[in-house]
């Protein structure tokens, strides 16, 4: 049985980009240092939580709150109006206790949200809007030219040098959920948004397991997905994933968090879908991050992709699986 249109199709709530997530730490100190060591830039301290950006015009993409318990505090989108937090809070079902459209008082760049909880496992999910945008700031990396073999673009005496450094974040690109009920919550999202599937993927019966959605902005390209999940027997958030400048500047991060004593989960390696090269850090509290560059961009005359779930449709070159990454 293979996902397709919704059965209920809706006006839908239309979804921007994806603008921060939220989590929460028993040890926030630990946190916040795995945060700059990451590539995050600290921009202020309100009450329990701490703000970072990347370096593009998001005024945060990640907020860490001190907590009694490590938890995921839900991801962020922006929506292309206020009409459309208006109608999240009206259209969506009552099980998703949509909260009313509020100003954000106590986060930079303000704006208004509406926040709802996913209706199958009930993980918190926001929606933003009139967020302040900052200025883009430089990332420290030159946008390199590339000897090959036949092809010579960088100058004579010209040189490629660099120093060791964390691989500065650019903007939030996706995150992931492990769910409980794959059909009901491929039903939900691909009914009251805008979210279209690139891939699909599905077990030795045929039946979807996974999606990968990127949003459906016409003949915008997007990113191949910004939200992803698959099915399994406890929900809990996969990773989250942030761009960052370039190869090198990721392979520069890696040996950065290596040498902090950090724990890698799984890379450095190349997926399939969504070409990303890719490299997936554990945080103090468990939690996984990752960095990608190098993502295919799609519009609407690409379209789904089916796949049989295979270790071989994860990445084309890299370490082997492990068995903490499919949990």
């Amino acid at each position: 049985m293979t996902a397709g249109l919704p059965s209920n199709p809706l006006k839908k709530i239309q979804l921007v980009r994806p603008a921060h997530v939220w989590y929460k730490h028993a040890d926030i100190e630990a946190a916040k240092r795995f945060a700059a060591d990451f590539g995050f830039y600290e921009t202020e301290t309100i009450g329990k939580t701490t703000f970072f950006r990347g370096y593009g015009t998001e005024p945060f993409v990640i907020a860490l709150e001190a907590s009694d318990k490590s938890e995921f505090g839900g991801a962020a989108f922006v929506v292309e109006s206020e009409e459309d937090l208006v109608y999240a809070h009206q259209s969506l079902p009552k099980e998703c206790k949509a909260t009313e459209v509020h100003e954000l008082k106590d986060v930079p760049g303000g704006g208004k949200r509406v926040t709802f909880y996913d209706p199958v496992d009930g993980f918190p999910f926001h929606l933003v809007h009139g967020q302040s945008e900052v200025e883009r700031r430089d990332p420290g990396f030159p946008v390199l030219k590339f000897n090959y073999p036949n092809e010579k673009n960088r100058e004579p005496n010209k040189f490629q040098r660099f120093e060791k450094r964390p691989a500065p974040v650019h903007k939030l690109g996706h995150f992931g959920m492990c769910v409980t009920n794959f059909a009901k919550c491929y039903e939900f999202y691909s009914s009251y948004f805008n979210f279209h599937p690139s891939e699909l993927v599905h077990n030795d019966e045929g039946v979807d397991v996974t999606v990968f959605f990127r949003l459906d902005r016409s003949k915008e390209f997007v990113d191949h997905h910004c939200f992803f999940f698959f099915e399994g027997p406890k929900m809990h958030v996969h990773h989250s994933s942030f761009e960052t400048h370039d190869f090198d500047a990721q392979v520069l991060g890696h040996d950065w968090l290596r040498h902090q004593g950090y724990t890698n989960c799984w890379g450095v390696g190349r997926h399939v879908m969504g070409s990303q090269i890719f490299d997936y850090w554990f945080d103090p509290s468990g939690f996984i991050l990752e960095h990608y560059v190098d993502g295919d961009l799609l519009d609407m005359n690409e379209p789904t992709h089916h796949n049989k779930a295979a270790p071989d449709n994860l990445h084309v070159w890299g370490p082997e699986v492990p068995a903490t990454f499919l949990q």
